[in-house]
C-alpha cells in the first residue's frame, strides 16, 4: 500500500488553490510509484511530486506512574501537484483510503 492517507490540515488546504494535495505515503516508495498509484486511483495526470521524510522523535509525558518515554514513527509526506481543472474531494472519495 503506497498511499496511506491524505493530510487534511489548514496548511494543506492552502495548497488546494494551486492544485496541490498532501498525502502520507509508505517510507520505501519513490516518486514514480506514487505517480502511478495516484494515476490509478484518481485518473489524474501529475505535474510534480515533492517528497519529504520526517525522522523519529523522542516523546515523554508525566503520569501518575512517573515519566513515560517513547518514540514516534518515521513518516514520509508527498505533495502532489496536478494540472489545472483537476480537483479531489476527500469527503466523497473517503472509502478509497
Amino acid at each position: 500500500m503506497i498511499l496511506i492517507k491524505p493530510f487534511i490540515t489548514e496548511k494543506s488546504y492552502k495548497g488546494n488553490k494551486y492544485n496541490c494535495y498532501t498525502f502520507s505515503v509508505d517510507i520505501n516508495c519513490n516518486k514514480i510509484q506514487i505517480q502511478k498509484k495516484i494515476n490509478k486511483l484518481f485518473g489524474f495526470s501529475v505535474k510534480s511530486i515533492r517528497t519529504m521524510i520526517y525522522p523519529r522523535k523522542n516523546k515523554s509525558k508525566y503520569t501518575k506512574k512517573g515519566f513515560l518515554y517513547g518514540r514516534t514513527n518515521k513518516i514520509k509526506k508527498a505533495i502532489v501537484q496536478f494540472f489545472e481543472n483537476q480537483k479531489i474531494d476527500f469527503l466523497k472519495n473517503k472509502e478509497e483510503f
